[in-house]
């Protein structure tokens, strides 16, 4: 996986190999597709009917001054307007079930294959980033080719059906209407991909906008610690004005193309008047026949301007499937081998009778490891053997790279060379959700979901009771945050347990670990976040609940492990030590330095307290 890209997916033309993705997705939909063309054709055809019912009547009724035929006029008119009633029902009707229902199947396709993707994906790429592409750039593929192919099709069988009636009626004065087409048709190219520039410009500056105004708020605080209000005012004005200057541009543009189109428009009723005006003189035309034309070029242009507004519009929307599409197919970094898959399932059809039972012994053979993303081996011929039950801790200072061997253990990365044995098995050899399922993992920022105390502490294990959870939670304290809340086990916690405090949210995270049972627990500095009161709280729970269990403590503060059974010292993303507490400090090592520094802080900071 290779770091997050930004480059910008705008295409300037139309490629067809970016359309070819969407077309499994669009597959599924033919037959509305198939809807959406016959309702369309059929609604065109009324609409250039329509006018030659305008000549019928004046040819029989207004020039003779009669009404002899009207009921059956009448009657044939009404039965074409239901029709065309009824057909843009019918249309509208497709493309509202190809809007809804294909960005629903894009949302829920992404979702899913966003839950097969490695950690690794999700360390280098932004939030923001896949937000946008599961919604907003689902909404708008979905959107503009239920509506906007409908507009397109509409105005393609339209002006086809005009200029075929036109020739129909007299072909001479048709060309005087299909001569000044090719001049609309060059000033709407022109004008609409000037205009489409400025306003994707104004759309990337909002964006940018509402990221300002976000941390312009969120960051009050700070701003005002720093007195960089000046600063903040001069950055938000500089875009605000390059917003302003864009959609001025945009409008600019808009005003002269709409009178240049409105005067070619007039241009042509009015040479269509003239010359049909001398024809009618010379009785070669009817005025009927030249009713029809007056109302055929009145109404020509707007569908050949929205064919080349819309067509500007989807070449933009190539943007939107090229980042949708990338991501679909985006591959994860660790899978499962078929013969492993169809012994064991997957993440969504696990088969949990082969299942073998995991005691957690773990050796790390002759393991050499970087990073998907290159660099240097943060790991060189490896060697570790983890007896079941055994408590490793892994300490470093900030950045050092404590987390690379537990991602290791728990295959989050896979090793570049060697193997990683779990009760003396490749990993590799056995599901990925097998090993992921007997592991308990306690973050430092943990993440709780939006409901309540009980359904988080559930998600530990969705088939537990009431009384299994309690007693999850009274085993690390988590039952004196319940205490606390006023409807108890039932209270919600907000959106990603914002009610709720660090510490309290710890306590509700050890206890959905703690629910798992699992064989193997991860606590990643989970007590460096949290008050004393509730640190106590976990650390007469811990040894209890590691007891049997073979655990990793990733840990900043040295004093909570000093009772581990190995701890290993890790700097620069390599282990340079590994042994016991006191063999640590008996070398007088880096181990000794850090325990050393962080006793006499701790000391100095009793003393300030005091």
């Amino acid at each position: 996986m290779a770091a997050f890209d930004e480059r910008e997916y705008h295409q300037k033309n139309f490629d067809f190999r970016i359309w070819q993705r969407l077309l499994p997705t669009l597959a599924n939909y033919k037959w509305a597709f198939a809807g959406m063309l016959i309702f369309n054709l059929v609604t065109a055809l009324v609409d250039v009917l329509l006018p030659l019912f305008q000549r019928y009547a004046i040819r029989e009724f207004i020039e003779k001054d009669s009404l002899t035929g009207l009921a059956p006029y009448a009657a044939a008119y009404l039965a074409a307007v239901v029709v065309q009633f009824l057909s843009v029902v019918a249309f509208s009707r497709n493309s509202m079930h190809i809007e809804m229902n294909m960005g629903r199947d894009m949302r829920r396709d992404l979702f899913r294959h966003l839950q097969t993707l490695s950690l690794s994906f999700y360390n280098v790429t932004p939030v923001g980033y896949i937000l946008t592409r599961v919604m907003s750039d689902t909404n708008r593929i979905a959107g503009m080719i239920a509506w906007n192919m409908t507009d397109i099709l509409w105005a393609v069988f339209y002006v086809v059906g005009v200029f075929a009636a036109m020739l129909a009626l007299n072909w001479r004065l048709a060309l005087v209407v299909i001569l000044i087409v090719p001049a609309i048709a060059i000033l709407t190219v022109y004008f609409q991909n000037k205009i489409l520039h400025w306003n994707r410009k104004v759309r990337k500056l909002n964006s940018r906008i509402t990221g300002a105004f976000n941390e312009g708020i969120t960051g009050a605080k700070t701003s005002k610690t720093l007195v960089i209000e000046d600063q903040s005012v001069r950055s938000f004005r500089d875009l605000t004005g390059e917003m302003h200057h864009a959609g001025i541009r945009a409008a600019r543009l808009n005003a002269v193309y709409i009178p240049l189109v409105l005067f070619c428009s007039s241009l042509a009723v009015a040479i269509v008047l003239l010359r049909g005006g001398y024809m009618v003189t010379d009785q070669v035309l009817e005025i009927a026949t030249l009713s029809v034309f007056t109302t055929y070029a009145v109404g020509i242009f707007e569908p050949i301007q929205g064919i080349a507004g819309n067509i500007a519009e989807f070449i933009s929307l190539q943007a939107s499937i090229e980042r949708v599409t990338d991501l679909m197919s985006e591959k994860p970094m660790v899978t499962d081998t078929p013969e492993v898959i169809e012994k064991y399932g997957d993440a969504f059809h696990p088969k949990r009778e082969n299942w073998e039972p995991i005691r957690g012994d773990i050796e790390f053979r002759d393991v050499t490891f970087r990073y998907p993303d290159g660099g240097d081996n943060v790991l060189e011929h490896f060697d570790l053997h983890i007896p079941a039950g055994t408590t490793v801790a892994i300490v470093g200072e900030t950045g050092a790279g404590k987390s690379t061997l537990v991602n290791l253990a728990c295959r989050f990365f896979e090793p570049t060379e060697g193997q990683i044995l779990i009760d003396g098995v490749d990993y590799r050899e056995r599901s990925q959700l097998w090993l992921h399922s007997n592991i308990g993992y306690v973050l430092q920022n943990p993440h709780l979901f939006s409901g309540s105390v009980r359904e988080n502490i559930r998600y530990g294990r969705l088939d537990a009771t009431d009384g299994e959870i309690e007693a999850a939670a009274r085993a690390v304290s988590a039952d004196t945050v319940v205490a606390k809340l006023e409807k108890g086990w039932d209270s919600d916690v907000g959106e990603e347990g914002d009610r709720l405090s660090t510490g309290e949210k710890q306590l509700i995270s050890f206890a959905r670990a703690v629910l798992a049972d699992p064989r193997i627990f991860v606590l990643d500095e989970a007590t460096s976040s949290i008050d004393t009161q509730t640190e106590q709280y976990i650390q007469s729970a811990i040894d209890h609940l590691l007891k049997d269990r073979t655990s990793f403590l990733i840990a900043h503060r040295l004093s909570t492990i000093r009772k581990a059974d190995l701890i290993l010292v890790v700097k620069d993303g390599r282990i340079v030590e590994r042994g016991t507490h006191l063999e640590l400090l008996r070398k007088r090592g880096y181990y000794h330095d850090l325990y050393s520094k962080q006793f006499a802080e701790e000391n100095e900071a009793r003393v300030w307290q005091g």
